[in-house]
């Protein structure tokens, strides 16, 4: 089965953060809340999380993931290894290498400010 980048992205943030409303995740994905909607309505109907109503507020419905929706969360880290390697060895010369690992470490250097 295929997903997409936010279906994907919407599983790890409910992976990581445990369970949220529909509009929290919105607001953490900076998207409208009716597209939000849209992303969490195919992660139900693939059974990756579930909905119970919100232990504090009724009116409310929070998002968790299932054991399947964990499974394929932890399978995602291999998976994109797997084929940047391949990727990487199959798409590159030498010097592309060379220019990718001194940008690597500039994002490094970036993602540490």
């Amino acid at each position: 089965m295929r997903w997409t980048w936010s279906q994907l992205s919407t599983l790890s943030r409910i992976a990581t953060k445990g369970p949220t409303t529909v509009s929290a995740l919105a607001n953490a994905e900076h998207v409208r809340p009716q597209s939000m909607a849209e992303t969490v309505a195919a992660l139900r109907r693939d059974g990756l999380v579930a909905a119970k109503p919100d232990p504090t507020d009724g009116r409310k419905t929070s998002m968790s993931i299932t054991a399947s929706g964990r499974k394929l969360v932890s399978s995602l880290v291999p998976t994109r290894e797997a084929w940047l390697e391949a990727a990487i060895e199959q798409q590159l010369t030498p010097t592309d290498c060379r220019t990718l690992l001194k940008a690597a470490g500039i994002m490094e250097r970036l993602a540490d400010c």
